[in-house]
């Protein structure tokens, strides 16, 4: 530690009696410093509990963190590699992987509970699959969820609804998806035809028995009070690069021209109509607007505060 010196002219006798001061001082920062390296305190390497609250009217909603997975920035398709490495890099993403949050969200209307979607469970490695531990930090048990809407049957959204003893993790709780997803995932005949690579996904739905990303991908609209929260599913999977295109579209996105033109209205209407906004793989905890530019639109994340009703 270095102490800046200040020497104050004067007589003899004040000279000498700042110095005196001048030389405690030093010595008791010294001793001070000295104390503070024996007492360094290890790493902590944790995080706090991944949930946020926000309120909707009178409706409380809670972001509920899942985890990560890092998706590869070649999944995303209609624009050169250059292209999604410059938009990657504008905010700071390295590429090639893409740390994609997972996230979903629990309504308390009061009245009710309901959660929209589960997570992964542990089914895509050990960066996933916190959402339960995460709800209990947020002061709710699983028994209390009333009922859990789902957005789609992808796994990294319906695995968490089974214990990995395989039994429900929602036991009170009434499971909702759209037809035309059931249709699509729990159909032995479609898995028959799909490629092999996509086998592990129609499984994933089979165990757990907004259109594009899938047949029946669902956003949900929540109102109170004249406020509303558009929960968006995938409309989004990177954050960096859609915004700024919204033409360009991910491998898992079932019919691609739908998936494209479903996140163009859906960024149109809530830019503006100036609609609050969650998505599933959104940075955490991926709530905020969307704003309109000049070329596309860009997000604009909520900011940390105190609950407000």
């Amino acid at each position: 530690m270095s102490v800046p010196v200040c020497l104050v002219p004067g007589h003899g006798s004040q000279r000498a009696g700042f110095a005196s001061l001048l030389a405690a001082l030093i010595a008791a920062l010294l001793l001070f410093s000295s104390n503070l390296a024996g007492a360094a305190s290890a790493l902590q390497k944790t995080q706090v509990p991944g949930y946020y609250r926000a309120m909707v009217g009178a409706f409380e909603i809670t972001a509920l963190y899942d985890g990560y997975i890092d998706l590869d920035s070649k999944l995303l398709k209609n624009a050169s590699e250059q292209e999604i490495r410059s938009l990657l890099a504008r905010l700071f993403v390295k590429g090639p992987q893409m740390q994609t949050a997972v996230n979903a969200y629990l309504i308390n209307t009061g009245q009710q509970l309901v959660l929209v979607d589960t997570g992964a469970a542990k089914k895509f490695g050990p960066s996933l699959g916190y959402l339960i531990d995460n709800l209990k930090a947020a002061g709710y048990d699983p028994a209390q969820v009333d009922a859990v809407l789902i957005t789609h049957l992808h796994g990294d959204h319906v695995n968490g609804l089974v214990t990995p003893e395989g039994k429900p993790a929602f036991a009170n709780a009434e499971i909702w998806s759209a037809k035309a997803d059931n249709d699509f995932w729990l159909s032995s005949e479609v898995a028959a035809k799909a490629p092999q690579d996509a086998q592990p996904f129609f499984k994933m739905a089979q165990d757990v028995a907004a259109p594009g990303h899938t047949p029946g991908h669902s956003a949900y609209l929540v109102a109170s009070n004249g406020q509303q929260l558009l929960i968006w599913g995938d409309l989004v999977h990177s954050h960096s690069v859609q915004f700024s295109r919204p033409e360009v579209v991910i491998e898992f996105d079932v019919n691609k021209k739908q998936a494209i033109a479903t996140r163009k209205a859906m960024f149109a209407r809530t830019a503006k109509e100036k609609v609050l906004v969650a998505g599933m793989h959104l940075p955490f905890p991926g709530i905020g607007h969307v704003r309109s530019e000049r070329k596309g639109y860009a997000w604009v994340p909520i900011e940390f505060g105190p609950i407000r009703e």
